[in-house]
C-alpha cells in the first residue's frame, strides 16, 4: 500500500462555539478534540445554543489564553473596558460559588453545563447580543456522538464538548488553494482558512484527496523498520468518519464580521457536492474522532494509512 505522508501546517482552538479562534503551535488531542475547544458556548433564553449562523457578530468577540493565570480571556474586538476572565479549568468549588447547573439545547441535544452568573458578564454579552444570553462551559455529562460518530456506526463510543457534529475537522491548504484560485478567477478576494474553522490544518496532496480518507497518522511513521523498532509509541490515530458538510458560514468575514452574498457558498455548491448523503450541501474538510490522546504541535508528520470511497454522510442533529 501506498501512504500519502504530509505534515501540520496550523492548529486551532475555538474555546467559544461560533467565536474567533486562537493559533497555538502545539496542543493536546484529546478524544473530544483538541483541549479547549468548544468548551463553552453562548445560549438563549430558551437555553438554546447561538451560533455566528444567526449572528455573524460573534466573529468579533475574541478569545486569548493567559497561561500565566490559566485563564480565558474573552474581549469584545480589542476594547480592555469589554474583557472577561475565567479559569480554564476551574475548581469544583469555582463553579459552585460562580455558576449555575444548566441542561442546554444543542441541535435538540439536551445535555449539561455551568452557566456563568456574574451580573457584569451578563449585562456586558447581553449590550452585545442584543438580548438576554449566557455564557454556558460543558458539564461533565458525556455528549454522545450520533449521526457518522454514532457507536453503533463508528463501533466504539465517542463525546464531543460544543462541536456541531464530532470531535475534530481537518483541513487541507491545498484544497483552499484550488477554491482560491476559482475565486480570483470570478473577481473574489481570496479567503482564509479560518472561515471553516478547522482545528488542525495540512499542507495536503492533490486538492480534495481528503475525501477519501479513512484513518489518518499523526506523529508517526508506516514504514516497517519503523514499526518494527516500536517508533510508533507516540502516534496517534484518527479515523476519518465523514465529510464537513457546510452552510453559509463562511461566507462570514471573521475579521468584520460581514457576510458576503453569494461567496464562496455559490461556488462550493457549484462543485463540492460530492457526497451522496447530502447531496443539497457543500463539503470542505473531514471530520474525525481520535483512537487515542497525545501531544500533537505544528510540524509533525501526517500520514494518510487508509482510504475508502464509501463515505457517506449520516445526519447527526
Amino acid at each position: 500500500m501506498t501512504y500519502t505522508v504530509s505534515e501540520i501546517t496550523d492548529l486551532r482552538i475555538y474555546p467559544i462555539k461560533s467565536c474567533r479562534g486562537i493559533q497555538l503551535q502545539s496542543a493536546k488531542l484529546t478524544r473530544q478534540g483538541l483541549d479547549m475547544d468548544r468548551r463553552w458556548m453562548f445560549i438563549d433564553s430558551q437555553n438554546k445554543f447561538i451560533t455566528i449562523r444567526t449572528k455573524p457578530q460573534m466573529t468579533l468577540i475574541n478569545t486569548a489564553i493567559d497561561h500565566d493565570s490559566d485563564c480565558l480571556v474573552i474581549s469584545i474586538g480589542h476594547d480592555k473596558e469589554k474583557e472577561v476572565k475565567l479559569p480554564c479549568h476551574p475548581s469544583q468549588e469555582w463553579l459552585e460559588a460562580n455558576t449555575k447547573d444548566a441542561s442546554v439545547d444543542i441541535w435538540e441535544y439536551i445535555t449539561d453545563a455551568y452557566a456563568y452568573t456574574d451580573p457584569k458578564m451578563l449585562a456586558l454579552f447581553k449590550e452585545f447580543f442584543e438580548e438576554d444570553v449566557r455564557l454556558v462551559m460543558k458539564g461533565p455529562e458525556p455528549r454522545i456522538c450520533r449521526g457518522n460518530g454514532d457507536p453503533n456506526h463508528l463501533g466504539r463510543r465517542e463525546s464531543v464538548n460544543f462541536p456541531d457534529v464530532l470531535p475534530i475537522q481537518i483541513a487541507s491548504e491545498t484544497s483552499l488553494a484550488e477554491l482560491n484560485s476559482r475565486l480570483k478567477e470570478k473577481g473574489e478576494r481570496e479567503i482564509t482558512i479560518e472561515r471553516f474553522r478547522p482545528n488542525v490544518i495540512i499542507k495536503g496532496g492533490e486538492p480534495w484527496s481528503e475525501d477519501s480518507w479513512k484513518t489518518v497518522r499523526i506523529n508517526g511513521d508506516s514504514s516497517y523498520w519503523t514499526t518494527l523498532t516500536g517508533g510508533n509509541l507516540h502516534a496517534i490515530d484518527v479515523d476519518v468518519v465523514a465529510r464537513c458538510a457546510r452552510c453559509t458560514v463562511p461566507n462570514v468575514n471573521p475579521d468584520t464580521a460581514e457576510k458576503h452574498p453569494h461567496q464562496p457558498w455559490d461556488l462550493l455548491v457549484s462543485y463540492r457536492r460530492v457526497d451522496e448523503g447530502i447531496k443539497f450541501k457543500p463539503c470542505f474538510g473531514m471530520l474525525c474522532c481520535p483512537r487515542n490522546e497525545g501531544h500533537i504541535e505544528v510540524g509533525m508528520r501526517f500520514e494518510v494509512m487508509e482510504t475508502t470511497d464509501q463515505h457517506r454522510y449520516m445526519k447527526g442533529f
